[in-house]
Parts: C-alpha cells; sequence; structure tokens
C-alpha cells in the first residue's frame, strides 16, 4: 500500500522522538514557509573589507539625498559602510563629567588647575574641556595639552590671562573629553557580582566581584540623516554625515548610559543612566526635550521636555524598546510600559504590565508588528501587545537552548526579525562551540505557520549565526554580521557567501503501521520543481522505541527524480533531509512509500 509521511510544521526536539509524532525532531537552517520545510536562504558580503572588531549592533538609514548608510558598533570601534567603503567614526572619550566648581584661576595667569579625582590623564595628553562657566574673566573652554600635577589634578594654558583670582569655581556641567579614541571594551562578558566571576585579575585574590563585566554593545539610532551612537556604559555621540569626520559627544547627555533610543517624537532615551545629580542609578532612565538631543537638564527653561524616572521595584534596567508609540523598558525583574502624555508636568507616565519576566540582555528582545518577543533571565520566552498580557510563549526546542547558553555570554544574544518570513530570531553564544555566538533559533510568529520553530547549528564549517543582525529597510535585504567581522546581504542567493550552504532536517521515528511491523520496498519523493542542487534522504528503522536503529542510505536525489528504490523493515521510521551543495535549496512535502505489512501484531 502507499503511505503518505506527512508531519506538520516545527521542531519538537524536547520530548523524545517517539512520544513528540508526527514532528521534524532537528534540523539546521531550515524554516517551515505555508505548513512546509524549505532551505533559509543564503548570503553574499556587502563588501570585501572586514569590520574591526566583534560587532554587537548594526543600523541601516538613508540621508537625505536617499545613500544607504550602514552603521556597525563592535567592541573595539563605530564604523560606517557608505557606497562601498568601510570608515571609522569611532569617537574620542570617553567624556567625563567633572564634579561642581573644578576650575581654579589666578590673576594675570592663563594657567587653568582642574580638580579631577583619579584621573588617570599623563602630561602631554590632549583634552577637550566643555560646559565650563565663566571664571575670574574667561571662560575656559577649549582643546588644551594638559601637565599633571597630581593623582587628583592638571593644568592647561588657556589663550588668554584671568582677570582675577577665584578657586573652586566653573559651575557644574564641566565635561572633559580625551582627545583620543574611546578604549577597547570586552568582548566576552564574566557574569554578574560574585566569587569567581570576575575578569582574570580583577580585585583581591580570593575576592568576590564587585561589579559586573559585561561584553561592549552598542545603541545605534537614527536622528534624521544623523546618527546617535551610545557604546555601553558610556557617553552619547552623534555623527553629522561626513565620512572624514569623527562622531562626536553630546556632553550634556548622561556620561553613562546602558541603552539609548529616539522615541517618535524625537526625544533621545537614556535607560539606565547617570542622573542629572551625577549620580550612576541602573534604575533611572532619562529623556532629552523634543526635538533637541542636548537639552537634558529638567530646569534650563519652563519649555524644556526633558524628564527623569526612577523605575520602581528593584533590579536594573537591561534595555528597551519601541513598540510604535509606546515604549517598553525591562528591568531584570519586570517590563514597564511608557506612555506618551506630553504635559509639562507629566511628559510620559511608565507603568508595571509585567513581573517575573524581565530581559536577559539588552539585544534580546525584537518588534514584529504590534507584537515584542523576548528571553527573560530564566531563559523563558514571552510576548507582549499593547493592550494586552505578558505571554509565556512555548518552545519546543527550548531544553536544548536552556541547557547550553553560554550564561555568562547572555549580553551577546542578538534578536532580530526576517519581516518577510514574519520571523523572530535570536543569535547565542553555545557553550559547545566556544564563547562566542555560534547559532540561532527562530519562530515563526505570525501566519499560516505561527508557532513553528527551527534553527541554526555550525555544520561543515559554516556558521549561519549573526553577532548582530537587522531586517531589510531602507536596505534591500536584511543585515547580518558575523564574527568575524564580515558583513552580508542575509536572505541572498542559495550560497554561503559563494561557499557550499549545509542545511538538514530530521523526523522523529513515525509508524506505518501501529500494529504491524512494515516492509519498505520504495518510495516517491515530493521535492519542489525550483530544487537546487541534490538532496540526500537517509531512513532509520526499528522495531521499538528502545530498541536497535538500522540506516539506509542516504540516497541523492536529482532535481525531477521520480523514484527511489531500496529495502528497510521495521515499525519506527525516521526520515532525514539534507544538502550540501554549490548552491543549494529544496522545499519538502510528503513523501510517499510503498509499504506492506511484515510479521505479526504485538
Amino acid at each position: 500500500m502507499d503511505i503518505p509521511i506527512d508531519i506538520p510544521p516545527g521542531l519538537n526536539s524536547d520530548d523524545t522522538t517517539y512520544a513528540s509524532a508526527p514532528a521534524w525532531a532537528d534540523g539546521s537552517h531550515v524554516r517551515f514557509r505555508l505548513g512546509r520545510p524549505q532551505t533559509c536562504g543564503g548570503w553574499e558580503s556587502i563588501t570585501a573589507d572586514l569590520l574591526t572588531g566583534v560587532c554587537r549592533a548594526v543600523l541601516a538609514w538613508t540621508q537625505n539625498d536617499a545613500a544607504l548608510n550602514i552603521a556597525a558598533g563592535t567592541h573595539s570601534n563605530l564604523q560606517l559602510w557608505q557606497g562601498g567603503a568601510i570608515y571609522d567614526l569611532t569617537p574620542y572619550g570617553p567624556v567625563t563629567p567633572l564634579g561642581a566648581n573644578p576650575l581654579s584661576v589666578t590673576n594675570a595667569s592663563a594657567v587653568v588647575t582642574v580638580a579631577h579625582a583619579a584621573h588617570g590623564y599623563a602630561t602631554g595628553q590632549s583634552l577637550a574641556i566643555s560646559g565650563a562657566a565663566a571664571i575670574g574673566g574667561i571662560t575656559p573652554n577649549g582643546v588644551f595639552t594638559i601637565t599633571v600635577t597630581g593623582a587628583d589634578s592638571y593644568t592647561y594654558a588657556f589663550s588668554s590671562p584671568a582677570t582675577s583670582t577665584v578657586a573652586n569655581a566653573g559651575g557644574s556641567t564641566v565635561v572633559v573629553t580625551p582627545q583620543s579614541t574611546l578604549p577597547a571594551g570586552n568582548v566576552d562578558g564574566t557574569s554578574s557580582n560574585g566569587y569567581g566571576v570576575g575578569g582574570y585579575g580583577v580585585g583581591g585574590w580570593g575576592q568576590p566581584s564587585t561589579a559586573d563585566y559585561f561584553p561592549r554593545t552598542w545603541s545605534l539610532q537614527a536622528w534624521g540623516q544623523k546618527l546617535l551612537a551610545s557604546p555601553r556604559g558610556g557617553g552619547l555621540y552623534e555623527w553629522s554625515n561626513a565620512t572624514a569626520t569623527r562622531a562626536l559627544a553630546i556632553t550634556t547627555a548622561p556620561a553613562r548610559i546602558t541603552q539609548m533610543l529616539v522615541s517618535p517624537q524625537r526625544q533621545v532615551f537614556a535607560l539606565g543612566c547617570t542622573q542629572e545629580n551625577g549620580i550612576w542609578n541602573p534604575a533611572c532612565l532619562r529623556h532629552s526635550s523634543v526635538e533637541d538631543n542636548t537639552t537634558w537638564q529638567t530646569n534650563v527653561t519652563s519649555a524644556s521636555t526633558a524628564r527623569e524616572y526612577i523605575l520602581p521595584g528593584g533590579g536594573r534596567i537591561v534595555g528597551g524598546k519601541f513598540l510604535g508609540r509606546y515604549l517598553l523598558v525591562w528591568t531584570t525583574q519586570s517590563l514597564f510600559l511608557g506612555t506618551y502624555v506630553g504635559q509639562v508636568g507629566q511628559v510620559w507616565r511608565f507603568d508595571k504590565v509585567g513581573d517575573k519576566c524581565g530581559l536577559i540582555g539588552p539585544n534580546a528582545a525584537a518588534a514584529l508588528g504590534s507584537t515584542v518577543f523576548w528571553i527573560s533571565p530564566d531563559r523563558q520566552f514571552h510576548s507582549y501587545s499593547t493592550g494586552g498580557a505578558v505571554t509565556p510563549v512555548a518552545c519546543p526546542i527550548r531544553a536544548d537552548f536552556a541547557q547550553n547558553l553560554a550564561a555568562s555570554q547572555a549580553d551577546k544574544i542578538m534578536a532580530s526579525t526576517i519581516g518577510e518570513f514574519s520571523e523572530v530570531r535570536w543569535d547565542y553564544p553555545d557553550t559547545r562551540d566556544g564563547y562566542e555566538v555560534s547559532r540561532y533559533l527562530a519562530l515563526a510568529a505570525d501566519g499560516p505557520d505561527a508557532g513553528a520553530w527551527y534553527r541554526g547549528n555550525p555544520t561543515n564549517g559554516v556558521i549561519p549565526a549573526r553577532t548582530a543582525m537587522v531586517d531589510a529597510g531602507p536596505a534591500p535585504n536584511p543585515i547580518g554580521i558575523s564574527a568575524d567581522g564580515h558583513v552580508y546581504w542575509q536572505e541572498l542567493g542559495h550560497s554561503a557567501d559563494g561557499q557550499a550552504l549545509p542545511w538538514f532536517i530530521r523526523s522523529a521515528e513515525v509508524y506505518l503501521d501501529e500494529n504491524r511491523a512494515a516492509l519498505v520496498r520504495q518510495a516517491w519523493p515530493d521535492i519542489s520543481l525550483d530544487q537546487i542542487g541534490p538532496v540526500q534522504l537517509a531512513l532509520s528503522s526499528r522495531l521499538h522505541p528502545q530498541g536497535a536503529q538500522t540506516h539506509f542510505g542516504p540516497f541523492t536525489l536529482m532535481p525531477g527524480q521520480e523514484t527511489i528504490d531500496f529495502k528497510a523493515s521495521g515499525r519506527l521510521f525516521q526520515l532525514t533531509y539534507s544538502g550540501f551543495s554549490l548552491p543549494s535549496y529544496a522545499r519538502i512535502g510528503r513523501l510517499v512509500v510503498d509499504a506492506s505489512p511484515r510479521g505479526r501484531k504485538g
């Protein structure tokens, strides 16, 4: 008799291979489309040049002349692709606000003395001084070469002498910016506070670490045609579309920011940041005035709409995401919904909408349509739509992810979307491969395949995972960046940047006849007519779920092949389709086998 083997969409590896049947048990780089598995698209290099450092954020936007820009924030640099070339935009810094009234001058002398605790600078270093108020008849802002006079002080010569002697003045907004590029941040994280989790050599021997050590991630946002960029734990910088210049510090913004966002009302948000009083507070969020990314002080004018908020409930702010006109902010514990009120007395309102559903890393949330999806610190998946409630998202391949995620590197998790397929994707570091991002999970979030999960694993030396990724628009394709600095167009072609593209999908074990063993003599493949390259089909069988497995094949299926002949007997059968050719593509339908009963019932 002819028996079609029909398997619903989605992988299920959390159950036993028999109990989950009929299902697809495992796979790599295969998604589900209209109920059937098909090979994911390939990727092609945008440029032959490599980025410097490991990328953690990418943004595509256009200038007023419609030129496409692609910004990339790595652990060591801020870089830009434009017109086929890569430019270094890494800003000078870090920006350091000084305490109140840090400047002193002497009558008839151009020398300005700066009080700057534990500055760590060296004589001859060039610093930009900004934000200083007039002192002793001069306003000593500018770029100067310093002379170190102590661990907590240094001097510089202004262009004109003071006309009076004044000590401890200059106001409360003096900011110092070294005229050398930002030093590189961490490539890897080393977990949180506690004994044995700090970086090697950090702190005294046998003592617990007293701070978190995170890999450097970036926040990248468009401000009109300009670029705003903020390295985690650093300040805010702006690039004004000239490839010969670097991004420049916005010295009035908070000096320390966990994540930066731009609202539809054109306000810049700093999440987990330095308060207006200069004290770092990981539960604080601030925003600039409307249409003004330089006004952050709430008392500048009565018309200022800059404000500061402290989220209740404990825990630090991890990240945020705009969902339409609403701002979602996650702490390590909770989810808050920000609503724009637009009144002088209350510009935004923040309400807690979920608890025990925090965010595992700053880039672990992605919005698709009117819904946002994310991973919480306990490695559970969640979703939220405005007006609804936080909803757990069932993931039948979660166990493999949860057991093998490199926990100390969770801040590297990169959530992204591929709108063409209504797909949400999480690229993550897996301990089986080391500490860098190497694998991904993906969810069909909408459409006829909604709820189907799939994944991508390293195979034959090809790593499909990306350390940073952004969906298409305004770019023609999604953009992905690999750990070694390659910048790719994703979902383009059917090769791994000109190399063979590996993929496979394996079924759970299914009965052809639950009462008897069966003898299979022939099969009729069902593969779409646009198949590219050969497909390998392997079968395995056994008499009982715990019994020994016998393997048959693999058999090579060329495009248009009608049948394959073989003999395989058993009660439970498993199918594996795979490909590794240049190029490679297949869409799998229903396999039909010619089988007859064999042996006794029972």
